[in-house]
């Protein structure tokens, strides 16, 4: 398989990591995803990801906490499951580096752009812990700031579910599937994409977004390939 995209941008949900326990990370779930991650920059692929943390802990579920210090222990549970994907593309005998925005040098590399994108271009994938480092804003947020910072092609965005639908198909049975939507689409509809502010920078960059469903994570290696897996959001649909 030849590989349709140079440089990409792998958003993992934390829950994705925690397998059938839906907390905490099962490092076995960890390993069936950084395999085809691995199979992805043996072909040459540039991969930066981003990790959420919602297998740890949601600072807008947080109740009567203050928003900004629940945002900031989320942002400390994004760095766990950095280092957790870390460690098993490690096993798997992948070069990685984990950088942070909120710096803990002991543990990880402080987020420089520069340097990310020379160890990218040096075949290290660089897994992106602690958002954007700021309260308010979301993983999905990081994730398109972080690809509009390293210049890549796509969004890659792995989920519980198989694309966007027109609403819930967990509660709707009747829910339809989009196989591809503009960026106006997401933000007028108030589709579950991505938040808007996400959407908004990706649309304002020009970088499409493909969702897709990482149940089996091989979807990885297709979508990256070219094969028409999930849904497609980008300026224009042809």
């Amino acid at each position: 398989m030849q590989p349709k995209y140079k440089r990409i941008l792998l958003k993992l949900s934390g829950e994705s990591l925690a397998g059938q326990a839906t907390h905490g990370i099962d490092f076995e779930t960890v390993l069936k995803i950084c395999r085809p991650i691995k199979e992805c920059a043996d072909m040459g692929v540039q991969i930066g990801i981003v990790v959420g943390g919602g297998n740890f802990w949601r600072g807008r579920s947080s109740g009567k906490m203050d928003r900004t210090r629940a945002d900031h222990m989320g942002m400390l549970a994004t760095t766990i499951n950095a280092l957790g994907v870390a460690d098993a593309l490690e096993q798997l005998g992948v070069t990685v580096r984990v950088q942070t925005a909120i710096a803990m040098q002991q543990i990880a590399e402080p987020y420089i752009r520069n340097r990310a994108v020379r160890h990218l271009e040096k075949g290290r994938i660089v897994v992106f812990g602690c958002g954007t480092g700021n309260p308010f804003f979301s993983t999905d947020t990081a994730a398109a700031l972080r690809a509009a910072e390293i210049d890549a092609d796509i969004i890659l965005k792995a989920t519980m579910v198989d694309g966007v639908y027109d609403c819930d198909p967990k509660k709707n049975p009747d829910a339809v599937k989009y196989d591809s939507l503009t960026y106006l689409d997401v933000l007028n509809q108030n589709l579950q994409v991505m938040d808007s502010t996400a959407a908004s920078l990706c649309k304002d960059n020009h970088i499409p977004i493909c969702v897709f469903s990482i149940s089996d994570p091989e979807n990885i290696t297709r979508v990256v390939c070219g094969e028409s897996i999930g849904t497609i959001v980008k300026e224009e649909l042809e």
